[in-house]
């Protein structure tokens, strides 16, 4: 709340000034204040959602990193997938980070938690490294395969933390989360027949 009041009190003259040229003061006050409160505002879902998704987008991009390996023999649908996903998830591992930082909250989740349920559709070491040896169409559709498990796992994560966390921030990520892996669910499930 004191860090609400002292951002109001620093907009003043910029309330003024806005004012003057016809927008109401008080509108940019409360847009700009209640934009602040809800980034702020957060919760345990909201840390645990990011903290979670983080590792889950990364293993999404090595998984990427490898179908866009020449050596792999990847067709060119899954390589525009692979760098449409790559290209997708780095920024919202970028947004992810940046919410944890404001929250001065840790970038991994405590240690000393079990919390392997809520990774659904991670590959294990084994798989990635199993993947990594595939070439051609047996790697497309290992590859395929794998990403479809890894997508249905995030929505899920996305679809739990929109009714628990309080985040609107991280509720808007989630949705465009939910939308775009469902989408490229049903573009690889096409892909595969």
């Amino acid at each position: 709340m004191k860090f609400t009041r002292i951002l109001a009190a620093s907009l003043i003259p910029v309330v003024l000034l806005s004012a003057c040229g016809g927008s109401s003061g008080a509108d940019v006050v409360g847009d700009v204040v209640e934009d602040v409160a809800s980034s702020v505002k957060f919760n345990d879902a909201d840390v645990m959602f990011a903290q979670m998704m983080i590792p889950h987008h990364e293993q999404a991009i090595e998984m990427s990193d490898i179908a866009l390996d020449p050596t792999v023999g990847a067709s060119d649908a899954v390589k525009a997938l692979a760098a449409s996903i790559k290209s997708a998830q780095d920024p919202e591992i970028a947004t992810m980070t940046g919410f944890l930082s404001s929250w001065k909250q840790g970038l991994t989740v405590d240690e000393s938690v079990d919390h392997s349920d809520m990774m659904s559709g991670m590959l294990t070491v084994d798989e990635i490294s199993k993947l990594s040896t595939l070439r051609g169409a047996e790697f497309d559709r290992a590859w395929m395969l794998g990403m479809i498990a890894h997508h249905e796992g995030a929505i899920e994560m996305a679809k739990d933390v929109i009714p628990d966390g309080t985040n609107a921030a991280v509720r808007t990520l989630a949705n465009a989360i939910v939308a775009a892996q469902d989408s490229e669910i049903a573009e690889m499930r096409k892909l595969l027949g």
